[in-house]
This record gives structure tokens, sequence and C-alpha cells, in this order.
């Protein structure tokens, strides 16, 4: 299998398809990137990495970054993080307050936005900001193996300045007495990690420990590995997890950046980036660029 080739040959038919999605607007920052970008890169397990379009580029990972601080809140309180969140599917959008209202602030999931913030306020616990922020970004630089990866002050300023909902998810859970801090603090902390700046090649790397193969990096016990991959697959794509399950067959997170990191069990660590979203909120060239690749490769969770 030429894996140079297919990547090549999938970076090709993305710059020819004239139907890019639509860059993400409710985040000023990310309403300035431009829609034409594509990149894809490969870790293998043999440590081999391939890389295509605009690899080198930097780019908002978004709620991609919920994979890192869901293994560091997990490393920090393990399953006592279920008793306040859950780990089913949400059917709905990723900032959607409807079910938390109907479940009495305690969210789906640790990926859609609510869940996440919970996440980020489990591992803030007896930290300030500044050194939670610390400690993820020691997690995520290991998991890389690159201490340059930085966190993009220009986009978290931009979040904090339009991030109401997630605002009004933050307060509506500190009325159920599911958020241990301030809502500032909490959303402060997450607003930065989702502003965490990385390429593709980053990325890929970075994803590396959830592969489960051998001479990867070891940050988690094997059973979270499989855990977090669990949960990839059944909400790492918000309402459209199902759909990306269907066509991919492999676990992905996704970030309205329009990254994607997607893990192929034993095998290899995936992340591809185009800026265009679909209706889910997810990279539009990016899923169909992880759809063709599973196919042509044979890579998939079910055989």
């Amino acid at each position: 299998m030429d894996l140079t080739a297919i990547l090549n040959g999938i970076t090709d038919d993305m710059a020819a398809r004239p139907d890019r999605g639509a860059v993400a607007r409710y985040i000023p920052q990310l309403a300035n990137v431009d829609p034409d970008q594509f990149a894809m890169s490969i870790c293998l397990a043999d440590g081999t990495q391939l890389s295509a379009g605009d690899a080198q580029v930097p780019f908002s990972i978004q709620s991609v970054s919920k994979v890192f601080s869901l293994a560091l809140a997990l490393g920090r309180v393990g399953d006592n993080l279920w008793t306040r969140v859950g780990r089913e599917p949400s059917g709905q959008a990723f900032d959607s307050i409807l079910l938390l209202e109907q479940e009495k602030g305690r969210p789906r999931n640790p990926f859609i936005n609510a869940g996440a913030i919970v996440t980020t306020d489990t591992y803030l616990e007896g930290h300030s900001p500044a050194e939670a922020l610390g400690g993820l970004m020691r997690f995520i630089r290991e998991a890389a193996d690159d201490d340059s990866i930085h966190i993009d002050e220009d986009v978290a300023r931009s979040e904090i300045a339009t991030g109401h909902r997630n605002f009004a998810l933050a307060h509506y859970m500190q009325s159920h007495g599911n958020l241990r801090h301030a809502p500032e603090l909490t959303l402060g902390t997450y607003f930065h990690q989702c502003a965490v700046a990385m390429n593709t090649d980053q990325l890929a790397r970075a994803g590396r420990f959830l592969m489960n193969a051998p001479d990867m990096p070891r940050m988690v016990s094997d059973g979270r590995v499989r855990r977090i991959n669990a949960l990839m697959l059944t909400c790492g794509q918000y309402d459209g997890s199902g759909d990306f399950a269907y066509r991919v067959g492999l676990p992905g997170k996704s970030g309205v950046g329009g990254g994607i990191l997607v893990i192929a069990p034993g095998k290899a660590s995936i992340a591809v980036w185009s800026p265009g979203l679909n209706d889910y909120g997810n990279s539009h060239l990016g899923t169909i660029a992880v759809e063709v690749l599973a196919r042509k490769t044979g890579w998939s969770i079910f055989g």
C-alpha cells in the first residue's frame, strides 16, 4: 500500500472540490481564516510520519482539545468524573442547552461544550487557571514531542468576548451545583484550552498516545485509551457522530477550527484540517478526506 500516493491523491481531490463548507463566523478570529487551505498528516505505528497540503500551517484546534482535557481530567479524578458528566451521544448541537435543562445540569458527554466545561472545571480543581493550562500544555507538548505548541491569545480573547452561550451553559450548571469554580475562572481556562494552535503534523503526533501501539507515547492507561476512543466514536462529531462512524468507521474528534483528529487503533494517528464546516459544525472536506482514506487503506474498527 502506497500511503504517500493515497495521501497526495486525496489532497489533489480536495483541492478540486468547489464545495468547501463555511468557516465558523461566531468566533471573529476564525471567520478570517482562508477556506481554501487543506492539510492531512498521518503518524504510523512504526514511527513514520507522512503529510500533504498545508501541513505546517497552524490552526486553532478548538474542540479537538477536549480529547486532551478529558485524558487529563480522568488522570486527576478517574471514574468519579462520570458522576458529573454522562457518556451518551447528545443528538443535539454542541452548544445546546436543551438536554442540560432536562437532565438537571449534568451534560450528556464530555465532548459537547457543557460537558467539556465540566471537564475543564475538574482539572482546574486545586490550581489557578495559569497552573491548570500549564499542565494541559505540558501534556499536549509531551504527547506531540514538541515544545513549540502554544495558545493563540488572539483567538482566546475573541472567544471570551463572544462566548455568551458558553457562559449561559456554565451558569446553568452552577445553578445545579455542577460547577466548582466561578464561571469566569472555568471558562477563561476553557477558552484558552480551545485556542491551542497546532498544525496537522503536530496534531497527528499528539494523537499517538491513543493508538495503543508499541513504542508510542504512554500518557494514560490502556483502559482509558479504549474508553476515550469509544467516546470519540460515539460522541466526537457532535450530532454528526453516527454519520461519521457509518462513513469512516474510526474514532475521531472534530473542532470548529476545521481540524479532526482520527485514530486507527494499533495503526495510525491521523490529523486533517480544512476550515470550512458542514451543517454539523465539522470540517466538510476533512470528513470526506478521512472517509476516502479509510476506504483506500481498509482501516476500520469494524474489520
